[in-house]
């Protein structure tokens, strides 16, 4: 799978879809405007010139987790998922943010979706409360 950021409209209007497959409660312009946020980048995988997994990621600098990329969004399509594409952008996600001297990568996960909690630990994230982190 290539992954690369997506920074034009058309790329990021192309990952809606499947962002709403998370976010279906929001509007397509809803979600669209989001992606478009100063300091939120947009990864897209693409397999044979599809997209077919995207990541939001934020970089941040909080007490709490000092230097950290903080992971909003990850679906992969549903139509392509148990192949293996989540544990590739997630590790695309890990080297950017160890490029940018991230010590981190973290997210929050709803309590009841033990499943996505599983497929976490599986790339060895850990639960402390409700937050997930893997130390880079």
């Amino acid at each position: 799978m290539d992954v690369r950021e997506l920074t034009g409209e058309t790329e990021r209007r192309e990952a809606v879809p499947i962002l709403r497959q998370l976010w279906g409660h929001k509007t397509p312009d809803e979600v669209f405007a989001w992606t478009g946020d100063g300091d939120y980048h947009l990864f897209g995988g693409f397999v044979d010139g599809e997209l077919v997994a995207v990541a939001g990621v934020l970089e941040k600098h909080v007490l709490h987790h000092s230097h950290h990329a903080w992971l909003y969004d990850l679906v992969v399509d549903e139509s392509q998922r148990e192949q293996g594409y989540g544990t590739s952008i997630v590790e695309h996600v890990e080297e950017w943010a160890d490029e940018k001297g991230c010590e981190y990568v973290a997210l929050a996960s709803p309590q009841t979706k033990e499943g996505t909690h599983e497929f976490y630990e599986t790339l060895d994230y850990y639960k402390w409360g409700y937050v997930i982190e893997k130390h880079l």
